[in-house]
């Protein structure tokens, strides 16, 4: 890890540190504000925009503490560090977040039943528009700052703070509904807002699962990598770019590389070394595992066979992408693979095109590998 590494790290940890410090004491002074304006105005809806205050700020806290451990060292242990410990600390945010929402739609339903009469004064309307203003700012200077640091947690925070000044807001006009017209909404609004704590939790909880599960590559950052990869002009195609992610800033990568088949091991090796300095600076991605497809350049009837399969193959719909072909005329040998949607099965997949490719060459020993679609 280089200085500049070092320093990057140091800058983003500062940020999401000081931001979710921020947070967390905003979130508690509106806490307790609401709170108070809560019960001394009898109303549900109020005291519960508290309680969601309430979680913002565990959440911050559990942020912090997850970015603390996810900054660990590697170890012999986990030598790729302890990055992916942030989508945990995620997970129980998530569900803490899941358990306020639930709790809270269960004592508004509770008012439905039971409704009782609340009693709004100037000093709880001015808290209510005091915290819409203090959560606009906050949700816009934290949704920034996490930009800056390409922090998920810190921009889903500011969002989220976002949507917490219009819940907010919705208290506040039903608050003013009731005291110009006597109509009491206060408990179905406590209950929309619950519905909005349980969906945001829920929301946060499959995001998280589909970052621990492993989910597909960024079309735009897979792009970007090709871009960089066959820029060089050895390099024909890029294939199977497999990204994977151990926490926030820490990307691995992997890909097969089509090279001419008259390239020497040392070309091929000084290749890979400028390609993995020349994406980690771009991109700030680790090329971890560089492979090779060899194409044909010596031989007049390879390109003949290599158009007529190509042909054969991608007349399927099912065929998303073949490469990494190579032919032996002399041997009568023949090597591809292909990629398959997942609308196929990839076995029943196989067997049709070895039989087709076969009826067309049935001299030659054919390989044909299955990729997965991995990147777009």
């Amino acid at each position: 890890m280089t200085n500049d590494d070092i320093n990057q790290k140091v800058d983003r940890d500062k940020i999401i540190i000081q931001t979710s410090v921020i947070g967390i004491l905003a979130n508690i002074l509106l806490a307790v504000f609401k709170a108070f304006a809560g019960i001394m105005s009898n109303s549900i809806a109020v005291t519960l925009d508290a309680v969601n205050n309430l979680s913002d700020a565990l959440s911050s806290v559990i942020t912090i503490i997850g970015n603390k451990l996810g900054s660990k060292a590697p170890d012999k242990n986990h030598p790729l560090g302890y990055g992916r410990i942030e989508y945990l600390s995620a997970m129980i945010v998530a569900g803490i977040v899941l358990y306020a929402g639930i709790t809270s739609i269960i004592e508004s339903v509770k008012k439905i039943i039971n409704p009782a009469t609340p009693e709004y004064t100037s000093i709880t309307l001015l808290i209510l528009a005091v915290a819409i203003i203090v959560k606009l700012v906050l949700g816009s200077y934290v949704k920034k700052r996490g930009e800056i640091a390409n922090s998920g947690a810190l921009i889903a925070s500011g969002a989220d703070a976002t949507f917490d000044a219009v819940l907010s807001l919705s208290v506040l006009l039903s608050a003013l509904l009731y005291i110009f017209t006597g109509i009491s909404l206060e408990a179905y609004v406590g209950v929309i807002i619950s519905a909005v704590i349980i969906k945001a939790g829920i929301d946060m909880m499959i995001e998280t699962l589909n970052d621990i599960l492993g989910k597909r590559a960024d079309p735009k950052t897979t792009a970007h990598l090709k871009e960089l990869l066959i820029e060089e002009p050895q390099v024909r195609g890029a294939y199977d770019i497999f990204i994977t992610n151990y926490g926030p800033d820490k990307n691995y990568a992997s890909v097969h590389l089509e090279l001419p088949d008259v390239m020497t091991v040392e070309e091929v090796d000084e290749l890979t070394r400028k390609l993995q300095e020349k994406v980690y600076q771009e991109m700030g991605i680790t090329l971890i595992g560089v492979g090779v497809y060899s194409y044909n350049t010596k031989n007049d009837e390879a390109g003949k066979i290599h158009n007529t399969v190509m042909e054969t193959v991608m007349n399927h719909e099912w065929v998303l992408q073949l490469h990494g072909f190579f032919v032996e005329v002399d041997k009568k040998q023949m090597r591809f693979d292909v990629v398959m949607s997942f609308d196929i099965d990839w076995d029943e997949g196989l067997d049709i095109l070895q039989k087709e490719v076969n009826e067309l060459y049935p001299d030659y020993e054919v390989q044909i590998v299955s990729d997965i679609d991995i990147s777009d």
